[in-house]
């Protein structure tokens, strides 16, 4: 995957594993993440990406006073890649978002907010949760699916997005597209628009700034 992300222009890549509360305990998923690293590390070689670490972390209630989640944040920054429940929603749950950013100081990237807009039941929560000062990440998956292309396009010309992922898994299914979803903007909106990408996710990863 690091082999086809450097073919395609990337030069870091956020590692993001899935973090279940309800699964693992923090302290046990940091110390198989920082195993992996050390794997990866013995393979690295000089045209490979840098990669820093982070946490797709999923929501659970309780999440707004959890201590340990700090640790779970991407690398040398206040951001914590939050992926919201594939549930109905409720106002307790954009509550304990909230509390993330007011209380404690987090800054929150909604993970792949496409999925979520397709969820009809949680509408007016995802346009509570998109009025808070959060920041939104799409997957370059939505951007290559004709049924979401067009709403995703209109949110990157707003300026509503701040990063770009390919949420890549593996070599099959989930194999890295960043380039061509960075190809989908660039011929729908111009080089602008991803250069515009581009300075907000630098100034996260190499300075800790907040894009919002």
């Amino acid at each position: 995957m690091m082999k086809a992300s450097a073919e395609q222009g990337v030069q870091c890549m956020v590692a993001t594993p899935h973090f279940y509360a309800t699964r693992d305990r923090v302290d046990s998923f940091l110390k198989r993440r920082g195993a992996a690293r050390e794997a990866l590390d013995a393979r690295m070689g000089p045209d490979l990406p840098e990669i820093v670490l982070g946490a797709e972390v999923a929501f659970f209630r309780g999440i707004g006073k959890a201590e340990q989640i700090e640790a779970l944040k991407i690398e040398k920054t206040d951001s914590l890649l939050l992926e919201m429940p594939f549930r109905q929603w409720s106002e307790e749950d954009v509550d304990e978002v909230q509390k993330l950013i007011e209380e404690r100081g987090f800054n929150i990237i909604l993970a792949h907010i496409e999925r979520y807009m397709a969820m009809r039941e949680n509408g007016q929560l995802v346009r509570q949760l998109l009025e808070m000062p959060v920041s939104v990440q799409i997957n370059a998956e939505g951007l290559l699916d004709w049924r979401m292309r067009g709403k995703l396009v209109r949110m990157v010309k707003n300026e509503q997005v701040h990063f770009l992922g390919s949420d890549c898994h593996n070599m099959g299914h989930r194999a890295p597209n960043l380039g061509a979803g960075r190809e989908v903007i660039r011929k729908k909106l111009g080089q602008a628009s991803l250069d515009r990408i581009d300075r907000l996710s630098e100034a996260l990863l190499f300075r800790g700034d907040s894009p919002v």
